[in-house]
């Protein structure tokens, strides 16, 4: 007699509830893989739901926001420094948002009632992933480093474990809005993660899991006008940061107290403001960060004087050959944006930041939360164009709206998701 094969449960619940039980594992593991982890998990919400016989959704206003500075950034391949890579980012962010933006329309359809069920997988995963951080934390990296095959462990591995604890600043804050998970293992979830990034090498986690608390904290006091503030100052912030970063460097004190890796992000914002004036309208071209002229040059005695970083540590530390003038990216959204696309550019990614405002305020206060803690990291660490991050954006975004289909009557009309 044949032995029954089980089957998987048609639905998008299913796997959207293991892609965020997993994304935290993940960020913890190797955060790379999370852009991985995205597109399969994406992928197979898209089948889950296509197999229950749902339909594709039209992709949101959001999302179709989001793509306008990507056709930007696709245009200026024309006069990017490295056209092919220009393009190809473009064409890759742009298909990575629209798979997450067809996953998102597919989490919004689940009676509510499972949109709880996948929404506890990711309670079990930031809770998971909290433990396993603090774990590895207290025995030195060892755990990391045997999940990644090495025999010894590295003295900078315990600054890889910085996106694991920018994961949870960002998704740390629809964990006081879940509904069936208890207040006592909501308030462990949240005290645990903020345990995690206050013990961690990660400064500016550190800052975005305060901020995403406060905000939604603030959101649920005073209502959807927190988020949509949010996403004003936002996009004031796009498009008037090389005037308000070029007006704080000058009135900063010396650096030399400063931790050097923070005084040399301030260094490499002078750079690129320098690099902006150049090309202020058009930019430099998509990926141009990684190329521009000068940007493997370390900087300079007179850049060092006017910073005040004079000590025989700070020139040590700046005379490095990794100390370059901009490696990679810039550690600034904004100063990134108007770098490589210009002001057109900048213009595109503030109306992207007022239709995150309006989209976050129609969540409610996690969506605020989420969207002050992603801002706050985007501003003081990682590249616009670095696919776990927008992965890990995304992912966010399949959480709110799972969030949001949670609260929904149980009628079978389900909120689009925007």
């Amino acid at each position: 007699m044949p032995i029954p094969r089980p089957s998987i449960p048609p639905g998008a619940a299913l796997p959207a509830g293991i892609l965020l039980l997993a994304v935290p594992l993940v960020a913890v593991g190797q955060f790379r893989g999370i852009a991985l982890a995205a597109t399969i998990g994406f992928a197979a919400v898209l089948a889950g739901h296509l197999r229950a016989g749902g339909r594709l959704a039209r992709p949101g206003r959001t999302a179709l926001l989001a793509l306008l500075p990507l056709l930007w950034c696709l245009v200026s391949a024309a006069w990017a420094p490295a056209p092919a890579l220009a393009a190809t980012t473009a064409l890759v962010m742009g298909g990575f948002i629209l798979l997450g933006s067809l996953a998102c329309g597919a989490v919004s359809t689940p009676a509510p009632g499972e949109a709880d069920t996948i929404l506890r997988r990711l309670a079990w995963g930031l809770g998971i992933a909290i433990l396993l951080a603090l774990l590895d934390h207290l025995v030195g990296g060892a755990l990391r480093a045997g999940i990644r095959g090495m025999r010894d462990v590295p003295g900078t591995l315990s600054f890889s474990l910085k996106p694991a604890v920018s994961t949870l600043a960002v998704l740390l804050p629809v964990v006081p809005f879940l509904r069936g998970i208890p207040r006592a293992a909501q308030a462990a979830l949240v005290l645990g993660g903020l345990l995690t990034a206050f013990l961690l090498p990660a400064e500016s986690a550190k800052i975005a899991i305060v901020a995403g608390l406060l905000a939604a904290g603030a959101a649920a006091w005073i209502g959807p006008r927190i988020a949509r503030a949010i996403g004003a100052v936002l996009a004031v912030g796009f498009l008037a940061a090389p005037v308000l970063v070029g007006a704080m460097l000058p009135r900063l004190p010396s650096l030399e107290t400063m931790q050097p890796s923070a005084a040399h992000r301030i260094l490499i914002w002078d750079f690129a403001l320098s690099r902006i004036a150049e090309r202020p309208v058009l930019g430099w071209g998509g990926e141009a960060a990684r190329t521009i002229p000068g940007g493997q040059d370390r900087f300079d005695a007179a850049t060092l004087d006017r910073y005040g970083l004079t000590s025989d540590f700070s020139r040590a530390w700046f005379g490095r050959k990794e100390a370059q003038r901009l490696p990679l990216h810039t550690h600034n959204a904004p100063i990134q944006v108007w770098l490589e696309l210009g002001g057109v550019g900048a213009a595109l990614v503030a109306l992207l930041m007022l239709g995150l405002g309006a989209a976050a305020a129609a969540v409610g206060p996690a969506g605020a939360g989420v969207l002050a803690a992603a801002a706050t990291v985007g501003m003081l660490s990682y590249g616009i164009w670095q696919e776990w991050w927008i992965g890990l954006l995304l992912v966010a975004a399949l959480a709110l709206t799972a969030l949001r289909r949670s609260a929904a009557p149980d009628s079978g009309a389900a909120p689009r998701p925007r």
